[in-house]
């Protein structure tokens, strides 16, 4: 196939390559969708052909959606731990996803697919919130109706000027893909900028699981904050924490005394909300504070070694 035959090949194809790049792109490869969506917009002759890529694409997203939101119901931070690692940008974390579900709930869905970071996480969030099926299925398929019915129908707009681009790029190729890989170096730069100075800026002493349990065993316990989405932390409570949110600690913390030991908790990648709440925590003159290592999972691994102990312990008695 040469340049000039791919418009239309795109015009007939395009459900396919729609359906494909939606599905694989939501299924977590790195691949952008709106060009896909924008160029088949343009080369759609009418309504009837808009309405098949737009079906196509919902068929990917829901697709997709499904199989993450099943996951997230059945294996839960595992799931959430394992996506957000796979972000370049580990600052994102499953806590701000969580946080606008608690605010949201259902109607989160609608705007998902538009917010980087949030798009990933949302489903398996649901999932793990236990959101039921028939109103999950409902907002993730309205959802994903708006954001790609939103570029095709922006592409069949701008179809004159999304043609013209297809012609210079059929022209001037070599610089085309020159000028995309400098901007893709670009933005690949910046990203992994942001993660070196996190990680710099996360370089600060955590305290381990069993050292946390033998504390709260403790005359003197710390006071430990579960930074979990409220809706999350409900779901499988810790009955020794305080459910605090972020955006909140300060106003919470105001009375608190200055020199209390301190532990933050939390169930995202590389513990960024919980060093995030520490670092807050320290401006304001607290003295003792350190994020859990691990978070939630180093939490409950530690809970499950202790409850095994003490059987064995009763046992032996």
């Amino acid at each position: 196939m040469n340049a000039a035959e791919l418009p239309a090949a795109l015009a007939r194809y395009g459900p396919w390559l729609v359906f494909g790049n939606v599905l694989l792109q939501q299924l977590g490869m790195p691949l952008p969708v709106w060009p896909t969506l924008l160029v088949v917009g343009s080369l759609a002759a009418g309504w009837q052909q808009l309405g098949l890529a737009l079906g196509a694409a919902l068929a990917g997203a829901m697709l997709a959606d499904r199989f993450w939101y099943l996951l997230g119901r059945r294996h839960g931070y595992k799931v959430l731990a394992l996506l957000c690692r796979l972000s370049i940008n580990p600052g994102s974390c499953v806590t701000q996803t969580e946080q606008r579900f608690a605010r949201w709930g259902a109607p989160a869905l609608l705007l998902a697919k538009f917010v980087p970071g949030f798009s990933a996480v949302a489903a398996p969030v649901a999932g793990l919130a236990r959101m039921p099926v028939s109103h999950f299925t409902l907002a993730a398929a309205s959802g994903a109706t708006l954001w790609a019915g939103t570029a095709l129908l922006l592409g069949w707009w701008l179809r004159d000027q999304v043609g013209q681009t297809l012609a210079l790029l059929r022209t001037h190729g070599p610089l085309a893909l020159l000028a995309l890989a400098v901007a893709l170096a670009l933005w690949l730069g910046a990203k992994f900028w942001r993660r070196w100075l996190f990680l710099r800026w996360a370089t600060m002493p955590h305290i381990e699981a069993d050292a946390l349990q033998a504390a709260l065993a403790s005359a003197t316990p710390p006071r430990l904050l579960d930074l979990r989405g409220a809706a999350i932390a409900a779901s499988d409570p810790i009955t020794q924490a305080h459910a605090v949110e972020p955006s909140q600690l300060a106003r919470q913390a105001r009375d608190w005394p200055r020199d209390q030991a301190i532990v933050t908790l939390c169930a995202c990648p590389q513990d960024a909300s919980a060093i995030n709440a520490a670092q807050q925590l320290l401006r304001l003159g607290f003295v003792h504070v350190r994020p859990l290592r691990g978070g939630y999972e180093a939490w409950r691994a530690a809970q499950e070694r202790n409850d095994i102990a003490e059987d064995s312990a009763v046992g032996a008695g």
